[in-house]
């Protein structure tokens, strides 16, 4: 099967599962990120594991063929020639990079958030809480234009008016 394909059916099918995941019960979260690292730790062994059994045959095999050419650079393509030990390493090594793009963009998304958070710039970076980081905090716009919290007397009556109707 394509491996797009793929990708996108374990995407949607973890989404579904994640739904259905209490992530609010520190047990389940404690055990959820025990998975992810026992994950990443896998990975990196049987990487590990793979190069190792590469480099202990060293098949000095000679191999040639002809690369592909990119649609983004006119000079690539041509004839390469390599052993199968270094093709293979070279190949285990872009499973790598693969594997530790996402992980480095994923460490970077989590700092770009943490800096971004409303209550870190005000306790953290000793802003004061007004303009935008006055309570409560407005949702930055999103593709669907999410509504944002609504502050005036108004609102907040008809809320409180709606409140007291379920309370009775």
């Amino acid at each position: 099967m394509n491996p797009a394909v793929t990708n996108l059916m374990v995407s949607l099918g973890a989404m579904q599962v994640a739904r259905r995941i209490p992530f609010d019960d520190p047990e389940v979260l404690h055990y959820v990120r025990l998975g992810y690292i026992a994950a990443q730790l896998i990975c990196l062994a049987t990487f590990y594991v793979v190069s190792y059994r590469i480099k202990a045959k060293n098949d000095q095999t000679v191999l040639k063929y002809v690369e592909p050419k990119s649609p983004m650079s006119p000079e690539s393509g041509g004839l390469v020639t390599t052993t199968v030990r270094d093709y293979d390493l070279a190949e285990t090594s872009k499973l790598v990079v693969a594997f530790t793009w996402p992980l480095f963009i994923q460490g970077l998304m989590g700092l770009k958030n943490l800096i971004e958070a409303k209550p870190v710039a005000i306790h953290i970076f000793g802003r004061p809480a007004t303009g935008n980081l006055k309570r409560p905090f407005k949702a930055p716009g999103g593709l669907f234009g999410a509504g944002e919290p609504q502050t005036d007397a108004a609102s907040i009556k008809e809320a409180e008016k709606i409140a007291a109707k379920k309370d009775e």
